[in-house]
């Protein structure tokens, strides 16, 4: 009961920070849209919050735009953001007060400056929430992003046959898209091949320090290993007997350090997200037998969103 109890509170912390992290992108990625907008468009962007279109006001626009591209990048480059989201925060501040002023003049249409800062308001709202988040969770060692991944999620099968399906690391590349292969070479060892940002491809020996029959797999990449990382693969009874509760940890020390976690966490191949990914698409496998794909997914080819009817 108290180990249900200890493993709800980690997955319930675990929850909570891919939620905040995933608003912090989300944030981060509108930094950089406004940015864009505000460098390149400062005459619409003038109209928009219904500022008069002068050579005063574009290059103020200009310059927080420039703010706004650099927070966005920042947070998105970073495991731990919430300094950036903290000067979105200041930033935002900025922006209400440049509002309010422009609000005082008559040249101005104040219908618009009013419905502008509102919506400034509510983006701070969400700033702050998330800055405040992000920093108790940094504060509490709840999360550390550079050198751990931490996720869940629970399947429709039993214990034993997900540890099989698992163990069998040849099965992995049906489920984890940016594996190409796994090949076996006995005494727990095995030559993993995958896909790297830019094109890429690394490889990596690893082998298995800790296997314990329906319960957990752990291992670690081999000295002279493109990829350093070590973790393991937990499954536990979900309550009710409602399947397997899969939990994944992970070590990670991607191909580039720093600057290739930045490039990969800017085009979507952080390892958080990868592991997201990868594990929705186990629960299809392991499920239903396939991964399923709508036609607009951004897999090559034609792929049925649902079984056909029989």
């Amino acid at each position: 009961m108290q180990s249900d109890v200890l493993n709800g509170g980690i997955m319930q912390r675990s929850s909570q920070a891919d939620t905040y992290e995933r608003l912090a992108n989300g944030l981060g990625w509108f930094s950089i849209g406004l940015g864009l907008a505000e460098v390149f468009r400062p005459g619409a962007v003038s109209h928009l919050i219904g500022v008069d279109d002068n050579d005063r006001n574009r290059a103020l626009l200009r310059c927080y735009g420039l703010r706004e591209i650099a927070a966005g990048v920042g947070i998105l480059s970073q495991p731990q953001p919430a300094g950036w989201v903290w000067a979105r925060v200041a930033g935002d501040v900025l922006d209400i007060g440049s509002l309010l002023s422009a609000a005082r003049s008559e040249h101005n249409d104040r219908a618009r400056l009013g419905t502008a800062t509102a919506a400034v308001l509510g983006v701070t709202a969400l700033d702050v929430i998330c800055a405040q988040q992000l920093s108790s969770m940094q504060s509490n060692g709840a999360q550390d992003r550079d050198a751990r991944v931490e996720k869940t999620i629970t399947v429709n099968r039993s214990p034993e046959e997900v540890y099989g399906f698992w163990h069998d690391f040849q099965n992995l590349p049906t489920f984890m898209k940016h594996l190409d292969s796994v090949e076996l070479s006995g005494d727990g060892r095995s030559h993993w091949r995958a896909k790297a940002p830019g094109g890429r491809t690394v490889e990596w020996d690893a082998e298995i320090v800790d296997d314990q029959p329906n319960r957990l797999i752990a291992w670690r990449s081999l000295d002279g290993s493109d990829v350093s990382h070590e973790g393991h693969v937990r499954f536990r009874p979900a309550t009710g007997g409602r399947g397997t509760v899969v939990q994944v940890r992970m070590q990670y020390d991607p191909p580039g350090g720093v600057v290739g976690k930045t490039v990969a966490k800017l085009f979507g191949e952080e390892p958080g997200q990868q592991i997201d990914d990868d594990l929705r698409a186990f629960k299809q496998v392991i499920e239903t037998g396939e991964v399923v794909n709508s036609d607009a997914s951004i897999h090559p080819g034609m792929h049925a969103a649902q079984p056909p009817a029989v």
